[in-house]
């Protein structure tokens, strides 16, 4: 858990670079038309709220063990709480990194016809086959979540 934590964090940290209006030739929020459009502010809040549940979720469960069965058991592992706090960790984490792979695939088009490395192009060809650039503001969710399971599939391990 603590490994997905902090690779959510900064994955979080990246998506809040490319938002925030301040990289060179990316519109804040990566909006086409800021101040009118959103573009992708919320998607970065949502990954903030993500990384941070993360790190309350990380505290060993085993930390707050307690005696049962009439003290039979001094010692209990909390090991399914545990399990089930990965659990979340595990998808909040993909959450962020998905966010952070849509984000800086839009970011990439405020640079075109600019190309980047090998890898990265192999790795926006297949996100945009499922993914498309956006071109205003949109629901969001579907890109998100679609870009989530593309992630947890393996289908970038390729590139």
């Amino acid at each position: 858990a603590g490994a997905l934590t902090a690779l959510a964090n900064i994955s979080e940290r990246r998506t809040f670079q490319v938002t925030a209006g301040i990289a060179p030739r990316l519109k804040p929020f990566l909006a086409r038309d800021p101040g009118v459009e959103s573009g992708y502010m919320i998607a970065q809040y949502a990954a903030a709220a993500l990384a941070s549940e993360n790190k309350t979720l990380a505290h060993p469960a085993s930390a707050d063990s307690v005696p049962t069965s009439a003290n039979k058991e001094d010692f209990v592992s909390m090991g399914m709480w545990s399990a089930l706090k990965l659990k979340r960790v595990v998808w909040n984490a993909a959450q962020v990194v998905a966010i952070e792979l849509v984000c800086a695939a839009q970011a990439i088009e405020f640079h075109r016809p600019l190309k980047s490395g090998r890898g990265v192009e192999a790795a926006l060809a297949v996100l945009r086959a499922k993914v498309k650039a956006s071109h205003g503001d949109e629901i969001l969710s579907g890109k998100l979540e679609t870009a989530r399971e593309m992630i947890l599939s393996g289908v970038f391990d390729a590139c």
